[in-house]
């Protein structure tokens, strides 16, 4: 399985189409089947940035959806929140996708956006909104694991 490792910031152009990172196409090709499989670009619920899920991953996540009665109440939400808002988009020759307005205003994204890589997927972020998401989570990394900081792994080099 290929990763998705990075930040990357690019910018919308006049059109509003973005360039995919060079190394993030590279993981997708990976995955990809003969078939051009599109990816799955959706709202994070979490934070106001927009998920990229190859499609393979994709339906690993909505998998979840087979063990839930077709009719309940339980299965229509996940299933509205997986898939209502969930947006197929092929890139063009040049690795350019066009993000659905909605996207772009869910993340508050203008003229330039920052690509963060988070292994099997990757989130588009508002770059100074990027930036700052990083900040929080390493810190609450270092508060909850203080053994994986950067100053305790240079500890561990130097002896």
């Amino acid at each position: 399985m290929s990763l998705f490792l990075g930040t990357h910031q690019n910018k919308l152009d006049a059109k509003g189409r973005v360039s995919v990172p060079a190394s993030f196409r590279a993981a997708l090709r990976k995955e990809q089947s003969k078939e051009n499989n599109p990816l799955i670009f959706r709202p994070s619920h979490k934070m106001p940035c927009i998920e990229g899920w190859p499609l393979s991953i994709f339906s690993e996540l909505t998998n979840s959806l087979n063990s839930l009665d077709l009719f309940s109440e339980e299965h229509d939400d996940i299933a509205t929140t997986l898939y209502a808002e969930a947006w197929p988009i092929d890139s063009d020759r040049e690795g350019r996708i066009l993000l659905p307005d909605v996207l772009k205003e869910h993340a508050n994204l203008t003229d330039a956006v920052t690509f963060m890589g988070l292994g099997t997927i990757f989130q588009i972020w508002e770059p100074s909104a990027a930036a700052e998401r990083c900040k929080t989570a390493r810190q609450k990394v270092q508060q909850k694991n203080p053994s994986i900081t950067p100053q305790s792994n240079k500890k561990r080099i130097e002896s």
